[in-house]
């Protein structure tokens, strides 16, 4: 089941962009399941050599490290106009 949003999605609100963000880093989690899986089964399958694969896998699971750490750590989702009154 989707998750339900009781108000109007606006990017400006600061909980659906939270909300807005982590679905979309659950979604490159998925992605970077598949093609990685996907990769490595098909290496194993074939009995191929390829290098690439371990370059292919470390360097989108990094990125993904990278995103990860951007979503729960360091973006700032409070809400901007707050801050201007005052």
């Amino acid at each position: 089941m989707p998750p339900r949003w009781s108000r109007k999605p606006d990017r400006k609100d600061p909980d659906y962009r939270k909300l807005d963000d982590r679905m979309t880093f659950a979604v490159h989690v998925a992605a970077f399941g598949c093609f990685n899986s996907g990769a490595w089964f098909a290496r194993i399958i074939q009995k191929a050599d390829w290098p690439w694969t371990i370059w292919f896998t470390g360097i989108t699971l990094a990125i993904l490290v990278a995103h990860g750490l951007y979503i729960f750590a360091i973006a700032d989702y409070s809400d901007p106009t707050s801050s201007r009154q005052g």
